[in-house]
């Protein structure tokens, strides 16, 4: 990968400890560090408020992250408790204590009690905003290795406490599974999870699940507990099909047990530190009830800057080609992980294609190796077709809702081109890759036409189709987290929006010919194969993939929670289009079949997508995109 421009790939700086004042830091000024207070702090005449130096540490030593962030702590605490005497003199006249118990046929009572239970319910929810809101004015600094030995505050503390959502179970009442049974957990994650995220040594896992079970007392580093540990969690959280089964349970117990080793694991300024917050970060994907897979990738992504992974290292500073084809294989998953779930959540990445300057590993350290347990292992050639997918996809992604909001030039044709590539690179694929990672590339796979309403009915309708089966084959294959949940949910919405849109068009089931497109420009792509051929019936066809996407929704809805509320919105949302399909279908059976017409091209709505406000560049930075007839 040939090296362009400072000015086309700017470097990420690298943060460093944090020195300035709390005061010049809070309002984003420069900070002289002068002593005994800053000339910033001067000329406002705020020199009792600068904590400077000599307050806080010696003379000389430059201050600590983890001070700085108690001294911010510290002044919160005094302003949140002014806060509460002050709410508390003024709610001493609406109510001056509890109302008692009401009776049965006390309705006023009744009424009050549940006036004052919602009010103090709302008093403690604005505090804990507020205190919240001040922490996300402080920087978060990968690289800062100076804790205190006297606090409690570490990096790891800051990151669960950021992304965690409901308490896990206590790991003193579960013992390990029997080794046969890890190994086969770990052969499980190495088979379908590794082989796309390759983020440590294949070797380094059997090394250190063989200490684990060791009988005698043997020193383990905590981010070798936190590997071993981490892989069985994943590795059965991956394999549950219900929030009741043993694999769930065991995934519980196996990141409990990982979580006492976290503040070694995720010791700011290592590169063991990244390996840890993958890991946790694909925990999280399995398992959204109990942690928020959007705040780890992103703690995960500021670790890969700050200790500059972004960024190919000169050849003289790591001559051993092994250590950095490892070194960018861990970049590359990090960078696959923070574009697949900042598109699944609509959101921006956590950092640009031009910031990046990392080259591809090497081939031949994709190779196929023979693991401790003398079988033979599938490999890591699907990661790097994971690699090259997330590219395209980050780099269609930037221009169309990441960058300024001017037109696009032959919009028809940017899209076609983009169809294209998928085609040429879905083509490509080898033919010895594993039939259950190409089920999982497949599944990746505006004012509009006639044609293209076509394409996105065909399309998403297969792709429905599709991950039912796999949800319901009863295999446990490729890497499935909750992320497809929220793909189905969105796939469903724009099969019922463009059926809403062409209805009469789609149901007739008339074969619309490709538009016409100059020569040497990208051709729109094919449509994909129907059941039962081009004569399927395609009213049949929209009820059965409205039925099989809800009962998809009930399923998933059995392993995570937030599917169940999921289901709810699609199933409210798609009512009045599923019970005009019934009568349809009711009308048909009751008469002959009569040919209809095409009806004239409307224009499309999208569901929960304003699609004049993204034309107009106002939904999230989103392009003006202009389609033709």
């Amino acid at each position: 990968m040939p090296r362009s421009s400072f000015s086309d790939n700017p470097l990420l700086r690298v943060s460093r400890p944090v020195s300035a004042c709390s005061r010049c830091r809070s309002a984003k000024v420069k900070c002289d560090g002068k002593l005994p207070a800053c000339t910033a702090c001067e000329k406002a005449g705020r020199e009792t408020e600068c904590s400077s130096a000599n307050d806080q540490f010696a003379r000389g030593k430059e201050r600590s992250y983890v001070a700085a962030l108690e001294l911010r702590i510290e002044k919160l605490e005094r302003r949140l408790t002014y806060a509460r005497s002050r709410k508390a003199s003024v709610y001493q006249h609406e109510t001056d204590a509890p109302p008692r118990e009401p009776e049965r046929k006390d309705s006023l009572a009744t009424i009050r009690a549940a006036i004052h239970r919602n009010a103090a319910r709302k008093r403690e929810t604005s505090d804990v905003n507020s205190l919240l809101s001040d922490f996300g004015f402080l920087s978060i600094n990968a690289t800062t290795g100076d804790f205190e030995p006297s606090t409690d505050m570490t990096f790891a503390r800051l990151v669960l406490a950021a992304a965690s959502n409901d308490t896990l179970p206590d790991p003193q009442s579960w013992s390990l599974p029997p080794r046969q049974t890890a190994l086969a957990i770990a052969q499980y994650y190495m088979t379908n999870i590794y082989s796309l995220y390759p983020a440590f040594p294949e070797t380094s896992l059997y090394s250190v699940l063989d200490q684990i079970y060791m009988t005698q007392d043997r020193y383990i580093k905590d981010h070798d507990y936190w590997l071993g540990y981490m892989v069985l969690a994943v590795g059965s959280m991956a394999q549950s099909q219900t929030s009741q089964d043993e694999h769930y349970a065991n995934g519980l117990h196996f990141v409990a047990e990982a979580l006492q080793h976290a503040d070694g694991a995720l010791m700011p300024g290592h590169v063991a530190q990244i390996r840890s917050l993958i890991l946790l970060t694909q925990y999280s994907m399995l398992d959204p009830a109990h942690f928020d897979s959007w705040h780890l990738i992103g703690f995960t992504c500021r670790a890969v800057i700050d200790l500059g992974f972004h960024q190919d290292p000169p050849t003289e500073q790591m001559p051993d080609k092994t250590m950095l084809d490892m070194r960018r294989k861990m970049f590359y998953c990090v960078y696959s992980l923070d574009r697949s779930i900042s598109m699944v959540h609509a959101r921006a990445f956590c950092f640009p294609d031009a910031a990046t300057h990392v080259a591809w590993p090497r081939p031949s350290s994709f190779s196929r190796r023979a693991s401790i347990t003398g079988q033979i292992l599938s490999g890591s050639e699907p990661a790097f077709l994971l690699f090259q997918l997330r590219r395209a996809q980050s780099q269609w992604y930037q221009i169309l809702f990441q960058s300024d909001p001017t037109p696009i030039h032959d919009a028809t044709s940017f899209i076609w081109q983009m169809c294209q590539d998928m085609r040429e690179w879905a083509d490509a694929l080898p033919s010895t890759l594993p039939v259950g990672m190409r089920e999982l590339f497949d599944l990746e796979g505006p004012h509009i036409t006639d044609y293209g309403r076509v394409l996105i009915f065909e399309h998403t309708l297969a792709y429905l189709d599709r991950i039912y089966e796999v949800a319901h084959s009863g295999r446990s294959v490729a890497f499935y987290t909750y992320h497809d949940a929220l793909r189905v949910f969105f796939m469903a919405n724009q099969f019922a929006a463009v059926l809403r849109d062409a209805e009469d068009l789609l149901l007739a089931g008339v074969n619309i010919p490709p538009p016409h497109t100059e020569h040497g420009k990208p051709q729109p792509p094919p449509l994909p194969s129907r059941p039962g051929g081009p004569a399927g019936d395609n009213l049949e066809r929209s009820i059965a993939c409205l039925e099989r996407t809800l009962q998809l929704m009930a399923k998933f809805g059995q392993l995570w929670a937030n599917s169940a509320s999921l289901k709810q919105s699609l199933e409210l949302s798609t009512s009045d289009l599923f019970a005009r399909l019934q009568m349809r279908q009711q009308m048909r059976q009751r008469s002959p079949p009569q040919t209809v017409s095409p009806p004239m091209p409307r224009e499309m709505r999208w569901v929960g997508v304003d699609v004049e406000a993204m034309i107009r560049g106002n939904a999230g930075g989103s392009r003006n995109v202009k389609y033709e007839q």
